[in-house]
């Protein structure tokens, strides 16, 4: 900035001479910044490049003479480059340039109109071919071709993929019998249409590809493609969706168990136990027949007065511990969503008629419903359905009674009670563990044991009688040995009970007939 300032502040001075004048012009652009260099070959650059335009806006600028003498000496070096760029090019080329690119360098551009040399040059070359390669040894001549009247070079695919829709277009204008000449006419306009200038001008903006799919679109719909078009299924609504009964929460969980094919935990848990009352109950059933047939049997006498005892405990088991009526209720939803409950119960009823005294089955069918508050509706009607059966005679009332009562004992209550008291509280807690989980509608009971035994004394009474036959027409196992453990291991077996003594003079001599002998033989 302190060499600045003093340039600037010392003018030259008007007496000097040609000589100084030359090294001011020197100091000046020495002192000149890099910016006002970049600005000057911008403006060199712009009146290069810009024509007539750049050199009007040069002028209305007010350059100076100096400026504008240099730049129209820059433009005419440049166009003096220009026209002779061949030998500016020839003359830049290094000495280690080959022949070649001297050649290539020094060539005349292309004009458009070939000349002389070249077109002899090129001329020669088509009439004398070089040799690509060693002259061919003449070989077996082959048969001569027959013209079969095919094409000896087949269509490539894409030439065939290209003319197809042409194809198809000639095929339906020319051979479709029902079409008019109307329209045989309108299909000809399109064809050539195809083939005019601007008929396959594809746009290159968006907009223009949306103009033309409306446009293509619009085309469509007057030639009535969009009519008659098949829809879609109807979407199927889940009347649980809008049950107020049926959780949200509960809801949604449920469609994803579905969806992702999984086992809720309230199932694993019901299976457990299902399988854990399955298996307590026939182990029950098992050792209560088993104990029932044993006693019995062993109190001793023919094998039918035991079957009478059994016969008669099983009727004294009926008459004092009957079975219970089946009934059957199911909860459905209808359409409305609406939980309904089901009772089915089933009964046969007989009703004296004079002349024939029919039994008549009759199913009674009610419908409950809840209302806002969970709370059970009146039935608003019933359904009760009468079938005709055959004529079957009434059973009797029973004319006697059981002579002996029903088969208890206490003894072998008292030996098992603490592991059925252990198995029904494990089942209770298994049964407390699935309702915590499972919903107000699948929830089960606790057991009882002594609704348990009850049901036990009532299933297996009527089978005690076909275990004891069973028992007693076994066939008896004889001839059954029993082999105590005998001292020594498996060679031990092999071994002999005494010493062998074996002569060489004796003949024969001891070979492997004798030795095999001695040792599967009878052992004295």
């Amino acid at each position: 900035m302190i060499s600045w300032r003093c340039y600037a502040s010392n003018a030259p001075s008007p007496k000097q001479d040609g000589g100084d004048e030359g090294k001011d012009r020197v100091n000046e652009e020495d002192v000149r910044g890099a910016l006002s260099r970049r600005l000057e070959q911008m403006s060199e650059e712009s009146v290069e490049t810009g024509g007539r335009s750049a050199r009007k806006a040069v002028e209305e600028a007010g350059f100076g003479d100096e400026l504008k003498r240099r730049l129209e000496e820059k433009i005419a070096g440049a166009s003096f480059r220009s026209n002779n760029a061949t030998a500016f090019a020839e003359a830049g080329l290094s000495s280690a340039a080959g022949k070649g690119t001297r050649d290539i360098a020094a060539a005349q551009p292309w004009t458009g109109d070939e000349s002389v040399a070249d077109a002899s040059l090129r001329m020669l070359t088509d009439a004398y071919k070089p040799l690509r390669g060693p002259p061919k040894v003449p070989g077996v001549r082959l048969p001569t071709k027959i013209d079969t009247g095919r094409a000896s070079n087949p269509v490539g695919r894409g030439v065939r993929i290209a003319s197809a829709r042409d194809n198809v277009s000639a095929y339906a204008v020319t051979n479709d019998p029902g079409l008019s000449e109307e329209e045989r006419k309108k299909l000809r306009a399109q064809l050539k249409a195809r083939f005019q200038p601007g008929a396959r001008a594809v746009p290159a903006t968006v907009q223009g590809l949306q103009s033309l799919a409306n446009e293509r679109i619009e085309d469509a719909i007057a030639r009535g493609q969009f009519k008659n078009l098949p829809r879609g299924k109807a979407v199927e609504r889940d009347p649980r969706a809008d049950n107020p009964f049926l959780d949200t929460t509960e809801y949604f969980l449920n469609k994803m168990i579905q969806k992702q094919e999984i086992v809720p935990p309230w199932i694993e848990k019901q299976q457990e136990l299902v399988s854990t009352s399955t298996k307590f109950r026939g182990r029950l059933r098992a050792d209560w027949r088993r104990h029932v047939a044993r006693s019995i049997a062993a109190r001793g006498g023919p094998l039918i007065h035991q079957l009478r005892l059994a016969e008669e405990y099983a009727f004294a088991e009926f008459i004092e511990n009957p079975p219970k009526k089946k009934v059957e209720k199911l909860n459905t939803t209808d359409e409305a969503g609406q939980l309904s409950q089901l009772t089915l119960t089933d009964e046969l009823r007989s009703f004296p008629m004079p002349i024939d005294d029919n039994l008549e089955s009759q199913l009674e069918i009610m419908e409950q419903t809840f209302d806002d508050h969970g709370n059970v509706k009146k039935p608003t009607e019933s359904v009760k359905i009468t079938l005709e059966l055959p004529s079957i005679p009434a059973a009797p009332p029973p004319q006697r009674q059981p002579t002996v009562p029903p088969f208890r004992d206490p003894v072998w209550e008292a030996t098992e009670g603490s592991y059925l008291r252990r198995a029904v509280d494990n089942l209770n807690s298994i049964t407390r563990s699935y309702n915590l989980m499972a919903p107000e509608l699948a929830k089960k009971p606790y057991f009882s044991l002594e609704r348990e035994l009850k049901a036990c004394y009532a299933d297996v009474a009527p089978t005690v009688a076909k275990v004891i036959r069973d028992r007693a027409m076994a066939p008896k196992i004889k001839g059954v040995e029993v082999v105590g453990h005998t001292p020594g291991g498996v060679l031990d077996k092999f071994a002999m009970d005494r010493a062998k003594h074996v002569y060489d003079d004796r003949k024969p001599q001891y070979g492997f007939k004798e030795f095999w002998r001695d040792l599967f033989g009878a052992k004295a």
